[in-house]
Formats: C-alpha cells, structure tokens, sequence
C-alpha cells in the first residue's frame, strides 16, 4: 500500500482561503514546505505564482496542487469535490512547466536574474516611449522599436498579460514562445512574433537616460534597465496537478474558442 506523500499547506492571505486552510487542517495533517512531497495552494492564480516562486527560490521545488479560492483561478483546481484530499491528489494530472529565466543589466552595469513562470516584460517608465533594439540568438531583427512595452510570454502565461496585449494563445505542447509587443508606435504594423522556445532573446534600450525601461518577471520589478536577455530555464521544472479532465492544456485549449 503506498504511503500518502507529505503535505504543506500554502493558503493566501484572503479570508476565504483562509477559511478554508483552517477546515483543511481538521481533515489532514501538513509539514512544512521544505519538508513536504507536495504544495497545496489555496487562493487564485496569482498566489499560486507567488508559491511557485517561493519554492524557486528556496530550491525546494515540489509539484503544486492548487484550490481555487481567488477570481479566475486558470492555474487552480475547483475547491469543492465529494473526493477527499488525498484522494484529488492522487488521482491527478501532472503537468511540467519551464520558466523563464531573465538575466537584466541595469544603469550601473550590475546584473540581476529573475525567473518568470507566466511573462518577463519590458516596461516604459515615464510618458517617454520606450526605444528597443530586439534580437533574436544573436541576430538583430528590429533595430528600432518605439513601443510602450514588449513581453515575453510562456505558453502557461499566454491566457494573461499576452492576451490581454493582443498576443497569441500558445498551446502548452508547442514549445514556443509569444513575443508581443503593447501599443507598438514604430513599427506600426508589427504584432509579434510567435518562436521556439530554445531560442534566446535580447533586448536593449535604445536612449536609456531619455526613455527609461523597468523590466518585470511575473512579480519581480527593476528599473533603470540597459539591457534583457531572455531563455528558458528548463533545468528549474515546475509541476502543477490538475483534477483529471480539468488540467491547464485544456483550459488553454478552450481559451482559444472564447469570445
């Protein structure tokens, strides 16, 4: 008989999941993060961002199992079932998800390097437009960008920020990724590019001083930006687990006939 795997309960900070940590604790027993086989998550998709993130950092990377207790909850498992907990998690899906790893140089040529799960963005940070030179492994292919902004987007992060850019949803078995760029100026007909995703990206700000940039990975934000170099960080796997049936490649698949 195989032995239930060790839990740790990571609820958000709303009362509903908080409610619902305190009912979930009279019904099991939970360890500590870095003592547990596998996460469940109470709240929506951005606190599961923020547990995905917390287990990346602290390098104690374990699968996530989420319950929906925030708005949209696209990442998250329904939180009713007639099936006990143990017996979800068992049962469930896993789905493996490759980050994205950002290395930015800032104005005093120190670098920082961030790891994003749904998008690393390049943000304008006054009413200057920003000015972006892109390339592509290496090779220049817009030389100038006048935009408010660029993404990088996951295929899991292709349903949010992206999409609400204008981007395209990316199933998550097409190893690609969006580049989308948010109210392009120059050049006014470019919408993006859709490309592999064991390609890298690099972006430089063209005129930093007059057109300051702010780079963004999921929740990590720095200013005062030279240079963005984007890859997929596929040696920092994450695993989420979905109810059968109700997993993210089908949400996402389903997003696609959404209007």
């Amino acid at each position: 008989m195989n032995t239930p795997p060790r839990l740790a309960l990571m609820p958000s900070d709303t009362d509903r999941a908080q409610e619902a940590a305190r009912h979930l604790r009279e019904l099991a027993d939970f360890v500590p993060l870095e003592q547990a086989e596998v996460a469940v998550v109470l709240g929506g998709d951005g606190h599961m961002l923020h547990a995905l993130h917390q287990m990346l950092d602290s390098g104690h990377v374990i699968p996530a199992y989420g319950l929906n207790y925030g708005t949209v909850g696209f990442m998250m498992n329904k939180p009713k079932s007639s099936r006990p907990l143990l017996e979800r998690i068992a049962r469930a899906r896993p789905l493996a998800v490759n980050p994205l790893e950002m290395i930015a140089t800032t104005g005093s040529g120190a670098q920082e390097s961030f790891c994003a799960i749904n998008e690393v963005s390049l943000l304008r940070e006054t009413r200057q437009t920003a000015k972006l030179e892109v390339s592509v492994n290496g090779k220049v292919r817009l030389p100038e960008l006048f935009c408010d902004g660029i993404l990088v987007s996951t295929p899991a992060g292709s349903t949010a920020y992206n999409l609400s850019a204008n981007g395209p949803i990316l199933p998550l078995g097409s190893n690609m990724l969006a580049l989308t760029p948010i109210s392009p100026f120059r050049p006014r007909r470019w919408r993006g590019a859709i490309i592999p995703d064991h390609y890298e990206i690099d972006f430089r700000v063209i005129e930093p001083l007059k057109r300051p940039v702010a780079t963004v990975a999921d929740q990590k934000e720095l200013r005062d930006i030279l240079a963005v170099k984007v890859k997929v960080a596929r040696e920092r796997q994450l695993t989420l687990l979905f109810d059968p049936g109700k997993t993210l490649e089908d949400r996402i698949f389903a997003e696609q006939f959404q209007f």
